[in-house]
């Protein structure tokens, strides 16, 4: 029997390899802005095309390689980062493995020109599938230009499970924004299909947070700042009201590394602890500064996993210094809990404060109308006759019958469409008896014989769900143009997502447009959508698309009635009148699936009269 263990060639190890390192094209989008960090460079841009299955190109202004190193730095462990195995706890470099040119080489044609400040001709090296085609010299700037084209060419398979062009540039956008918050000194630039993405000049963290998130971020930040002997913390946390719903805007960096801790995000979260529902992730962009022999960066191919040797301190650090940050700017309550700090004026020692002077005329008899005294005297002894103040009186009264006042107000309406089924009397057989609602969340009626409890914000999502969907699937909805134009302001990543989803929202009535780099302009809406709904329906958009994108690719038009309901539908501890929940029960039960919410739950729940009888056995 004949040997069966046999050695892989280099071109097969190097593939397997790059399975670990280079998983998509944002993976190699990572590891080459990371050389260029650590070749000292002041100016990085990254060039890329159709979400960089086609090219992927940096340039920089770094120190540059000669002929000797130009060829090295694309075998597998050549590495200038480390030269023992204790200088693995003493990393303040961002590559160190020297696995990276390596694996995109073998699974992509690479193409490297650079050139040392000293010498006056450049070095050119292209490769295919870990094979040198051609080295040689070239005329080339200072620094380094590396083009990456062609991923994974000679692995059709790897290819064919990249995902869309819009979800594959999210992650390089996601990649490039890691790199250059954590180096704000370092002017950055991103190109796509030749259209300008970022362009992100050297500053402070502070600019280099509000030119990458956009300017409405610069009002929500709060500073965090807190030296230890073992760890300083340095950042900026954003106040409660900047939190979401899905996270994407936490960032958390270790020695200018971005890293992923669900423990030290946990950590964050108690901090706003009373300040935030549960459901809600606060935004962060923090930055931990620690002596590399308390942690180990080599625990993943990625490098984006961590460990601490004192993980608790580390974690009771943070809490103490967010929370201490979010006291000082008044953002959470630091000493007296009853005072509001927006309004609180401390009063000055200096100033003498006169007790006030009250005067009391004993003989007054109010049901005396022809007591003399016909007059009060204020506060500060002001006569106030009795004729002028019942003519105040009534014009007040008069006045108060004109205004609308919030114990009486109820929630909005709900719109207007063919689907409500207007007649709701006891007569048709299904209600039968006056709804009222409980907690202002539920709506209990007798309904067909039976008491029935309605989760009244599932029921309008399941309205508003079908009416959209039906809508969307016959491209016969309208469009109803606004007086004003609205403009809104994205981060990029956001504002990319978007973009992919115009079509989707024109079609459905939404006359919107992109306007400058990262803004869309709206000038019209679906009928019956309010203005105030075209933010939160937008942002919910946005995140849909991000975290379900697998449902937007495979059915459009229902993943985005589905995220348009819910951002619409009225919400939970919203008071109706008693029309509206007549209307909202019968147009629920004109719905295919009036009793299944859009996330699999109950929406009506019935008791049976014995079912009742039982209970009070």
């Amino acid at each position: 029997m004949g040997d069966l263990i046999k050695l892989l060639p280099d071109s097969v190890a190097n593939q397997i390899a790059a399975g670990e390192v280079v998983q998509r094209p944002a993976s190699a989008v990572k590891e080459l802005l990371e050389n260029a960090i650590d070749a000292g460079a002041t100016d990085i841009q990254l060039v890329v095309r159709d979400a960089g299955k086609t090219l992927l190109q940096v340039i920089d202004n770094g120190k540059g390689m000669n002929e000797v190193d130009a060829r090295m730095a694309f075998e597998r462990h050549a590495t200038s980062k480390i030269q023992s195995a204790e200088d693995l706890f003493a990393l303040r470099t961002m590559g160190f493995r020297g696995e990276a040119l390596a694996s995109i080489a073998a699974v992509a044609q690479v193409e490297l020109k650079t050139r040392m400040a000293d010498a006056d001709l450049g070095n050119e090296v292209r490769i295919a599938g870990s094979k040198v085609a051609y080295q040689g010299y070239c005329a080339t700037p200072k620094g380094s230009i590396i083009s990456v084209k062609n991923l994974f060419f000679n692995i059709p398979a790897r290819r064919n499970f990249l995902k869309s062009d819009a979800i594959e540039f999210r992650h390089i956008i996601d990649e490039f924004e890691h790199v250059a918050l954590a180096h704000p000194s370092i002017a950055f630039r991103l190109t796509h299909n030749d259209s300008e993405i970022f362009n992100l000049p050297s500053g402070n963290l502070k600019q280099r947070i509000v030119n990458v998130m956009g300017p409405k971020c610069r009002e929500m930040l709060v500073q965090v700042e807190e030296t230890t002997p073992l760890i300083s913390i340095t950042g900026y946390v954003l106040k409660p009201e900047a939190a979401r719903k899905k996270r994407g805007e936490q960032f958390l960096f270790v020695n200018t590394r971005f890293v992923k801790s669900q423990y030290l995000h946990h950590a964050v979260q108690n901090a706003f602890d009373g300040l935030l529902s549960p459901e809600l992730h606060p935004s962060y962009f923090l930055f931990l500064d620690i002596d590399p022999a308390h942690i180990d960066v080599n625990i993943h191919p990625t490098k984006t996993e961590i460990k601490f040797d004192d993980e608790k301190t580390v974690y009771a650090i943070m809490r103490s210094a967010i929370k201490h940050a979010l006291g000082q700017y008044q953002i959470a309550p630091a000493i007296d809990f009853e005072i509001d700090q927006r309004t609180y004026i401390p009063r000055q020692e200096s100033s003498a404060i006169a007790p006030p002077r009250i005067e009391v005329d004993p003989n007054f008899n109010p049901f005396n109308e022809g007591n003399s005294s016909t007059s009060f005297k204020s506060n500060g002894g002001t006569t106030y006759p009795k004729e002028k103040r019942n003519a105040d009186m009534a014009a007040f009264l008069e006045f108060y019958k004109t205004q609308d006042h919030p114990e009486h107000s109820v929630a909005q309406p709900l719109p207007q469409s063919d689907l409500f089924y207007q007649n709701t009397d006891s007569e048709n057989g299904v209600l039968q008896s006056e709804p009222f609602q409980l907690q202002e969340t539920f709506i209990a009626a007798k309904i067909d014989g039976q008491l029935c409890l309605v989760h009244q914000q599932r029921a309008h999502e399941r309205i508003l769900f079908e009416h959209y969907l039906a809508t969307f699937e016959k491209q016969s909805i309208a469009s109803q143009q606004l007086l004003f134009p609205v403009q809104f302001e994205f981060p990029a990543t956001d504002y990319t997502l978007l973009t992919t989803q115009f079509d989707h929202l024109r079609g459905v009535g939404f006359d919107i447009e992109p306007f400058g780099t990262h803004s869309v302009v709206i000038h019209g809406l679906p009928v019956g959508m309010e203005e105030s709904a075209i933010k939160p329906t937008l942002d919910a958009l946005i995140d849909a698309a991000q975290h379900e994108a697998a449902a937007f690719t495979s059915h459009p038009a229902k993943a985005l009635a589905k995220t348009i309901a819910k951002s619409s539908a009225i919400k939970s501890h919203s008071k109706l009148t008693s029309e509206e929940m007549k209307e909202l029960l019968a147009k629920l039960f004109q719905c295919d699936l009036p009793n299944i919410s859009l996330h699999g739950k109950p929406i009506v729940i019935t008791f049976q009269t014995n079912e009742l009888e039982k209970r009070f056995q």
